[in-house]
């Protein structure tokens, strides 16, 4: 069996797991585990394309989880192809530009920045630890490949805020961005289907999910990207507003006593889709019925709106763009979506073809054969792109 690399995705209550083919990205393992802390902890699995779950235990969580993947999942074939393990990071801060070895002051970075991912860093910690314990003959071979590293590429003069310099010289008050693994695929991907080198290329990835961002891939590096200091900023979400005027703020706690925690935490689970339409954060939910409920139809106008703003803007930005890219759940899934938001650029030489657009979830070329600007699907696989750093970076 090749060489094979791990990759854990730890959160605060749950794991996500793979084993992959650095050289070919083919899939051996992948799974879920999660309700960590809770009785119904539990785990699913696909093995060789067998599916196979299991409960865990009350209040079982990462350990237990690493255990039984190692004792009752992994073959002992596939435990010992194992060379590395990739672990995906959030939050890097402005230290890490770039996937690392895991040491003990890498560790120490990854705690520093858990002030601006307090609920994922954490987790992420955790998911290194336990995996020195359950592989420890694997503790020199664990690599961190992080979101924000893709996006530490940007100059000043897109991730500064106009805010008072001690607020980011003291307190690191920046854009940070997200989904950089992502953004950084979907980069080297269209390049290579057009044959081209990436610093060759302006292009716009729209990674859009549940959880949505946009990048401006200039030169093969990240120019700018619509998230920022948190997640919250940028595209309307399923539950996140997305960009608001932080006066807000102050504004709704005056009115209605609410603390700024509570608000925050509203605009984070409650907000986007979910509060526009007063209906779902699934946005097959809100098209279903947006002839009929006008609170879901202004919640889609809403949404394809900030999405047309973005690309619009970082192709002036960039003094034009090449190829638009949709990925992720919504983008690669959402026919529908892809046709209202190209239809809303023609001014920039997009032009749809409707039968092309007509897939899901695989690679496919949307645009005319005479569009001045190529558009496209391309599935992301976050996973590949971090076996291929574990495996580059633990050789």
């Amino acid at each position: 069996m090749s060489k094979l690399v791990l990759i854990l995705n730890c959160g605060s209550s749950s794991l996500k797991f793979a084993i992959l083919d650095p050289a070919t990205g083919e899939e051996k393992l992948s799974g879920l585990a999660e309700a960590f802390y809770l009785p119904e902890a539990r785990i699913k699995w696909k093995l060789n394309d067998e599916k196979g779950s299991a409960d865990l235990g009350a209040g079982a969580a990462h350990t237990e989880a690493l255990n039984f993947i190692a004792s009752n999942i992994m073959t002992d074939e596939l435990k010992n192809s194992i060379t590395s393990i990739g672990h995906r990071i959030v939050h890097g801060g402005e230290k890490y530009t770039q996937s690392v070895v895991v040491t003990d002051e890498v560790v120490k970075g990854i705690e520093d920045a858990a002030q601006f991912a307090p609920l994922h860093n954490p987790a992420h910690l955790i998911g290194i630890r336990e995996a020195f314990k359950t592989f420890p003959h694997l503790k020199d071979k664990n690599v961190v490949v992080f979101d924000t590293a893709f996006h530490q590429s940007m100059p000043k003069s897109t991730y500064m805020y106009a805010v008072p310099r001690e607020f980011y010289e003291k307190y690191g008050v920046r854009k940070y961005g997200a989904h950089g693994t992502s953004h950084r695929y979907i980069g080297e991907k269209v390049a290579e289907i057009l044959g081209k080198d990436p610093k060759e290329l302006k292009t716009i990835s729209c990674h859009i999910g549940n959880g949505a961002s946009i990048c401006a891939i200039k030169n093969g590096k990240s120019f700018d990207t619509s998230m920022g200091f948190t997640p919250l900023s940028g595209l309307v979400m399923g539950t996140r507003t997305g960009d608001i005027d932080p006066a807000t703020i102050p504004y709704i706690a005056q009115k209605t006593g609410l603390s700024l925690e509570e608000i925050v935490r509203i605009f984070n689970f409650e907000s986007g889709l979910k509060g526009v339409s007063a209906l779902s954060s699934d946005l097959r939910d809100i098209e279903d019925v947006r002839d009929t409920n006008p609170h879901a139809a202004e919640a889609v106008e809403v949404y394809i709106n900030r999405i047309k703003e973005y690309v619009g803007a970082y192709a002036a930005a960039m003094n034009g763009v090449d190829a638009i890219v949709f990925t992720a759940g919504v983008g690669e899934n959402a026919t529908w979506v892809r046709e209202e938001v190209l239809e809303g650029l023609t001014f920039l030489g997009v032009q749809i073809d409707k039968e092309k657009n007509n897939v899901r979830g695989k690679v496919a070329e949307i645009s005319t054969a005479d569009s001045k600007v190529k558009a496209f699907v391309i599935p992301t696989d976050e996973e590949v792109m971090i076996a291929r750093d574990t495996y580059n970076l633990s050789k």
